[in-house]
């Protein structure tokens, strides 16, 4: 039989559900481990590539090494193992066990959050990546590549937010426990960055090409205008 568990709602089946060996500390604590890690080799490649990047850019390299890890790893993990995940003990399945205190509907086989984490996985990780090296390298097709991204990672989270408020509002349904370290914690702080970020990045990627393309009509206006006997005027 399967193991009663303390996941929202009340009753939710949870098929093959088995209780996580690690403590919340523990896995809260290796997750920001792996993330100083993650910040620390992305600072050392980015300072050696590009040693006159300012602070401003390198904090962008840095939000995009997180989300190509993020991405690609945790969430491409579950993209792969959704189905058994419950049933896991793996440390990146106790991890998104402890997360669904906040979201059950990763451990009910939800069909918006499996083909969500798909796309994310798929198309935001490895971009991510190549993002972060365009920005370290300075490569001209950064900010088209960064509208992308970030604006593919604010309607996915949009949408996350908007189905679980619309089963609550609609169905009374609540994915989250009722702690307020789960729901405020968890489910709005942790997937606010997702909000937050990818709208200012959003915007100071039309504003670069704003600039890029006032700079060009300014240089054509400038150039002399040939007349039909090839003489400038």
């Amino acid at each position: 039989m399967t193991p009663p568990h303390s996941y929202y709602p009340v009753g939710v089946e949870i098929p093959n559900y088995v209780p996580n060996e690690w403590s919340t500390l523990a896995l809260v604590s290796t997750f920001a481990a792996a993330c100083i890690v993650v910040l620390g080799v992305t600072s050392s490649f980015a300072t050696k590539t590009n040693p006159r990047i300012s602070k401003s850019e390198l904090s962008k390299v840095f939000w995009f090494a997180l989300c190509g890890s993020i991405h690609s790893i945790l969430e491409g993990y579950y993209a792969r193992n959704f189905a058994t995940l419950p049933g896991e003990q793996t440390l990146l399945a106790q991890l998104w066990k402890e997360y669904s205190m906040s979201d059950s509907r990763y451990l009910t086989n939800n069909s918006f959050v499996m083909c969500m984490e798909v796309i994310t996985a798929v198309c935001w990780g490895p971009a991510s990546f190549i993002l972060a090296y365009f920005i370290v390298t300075e490569n001209a097709f950064r900010h088209p590549l960064q509208i992308i991204i970030s604006l593919g990672q604010l309607y996915g989270d949009v949408l996350y937010y908007g189905t679980c408020a619309f089963e609550f509002l609609v169905y009374g349904l609540e994915f989250s426990r009722p702690e307020n370290y789960y729901f405020y914690g968890y489910f709005v702080f942790l997937n606010a960055f997702w909000i937050v970020i990818p709208t200012l990045l959003v915007v100071d990627s039309v504003k670069a090409c704003g600039r890029a393309f006032a700079e060009v009509k300014r240089a054509q206006a400038a150039k002399p205008k040939v007349n039909g006997a090839g003489k400038t005027r």
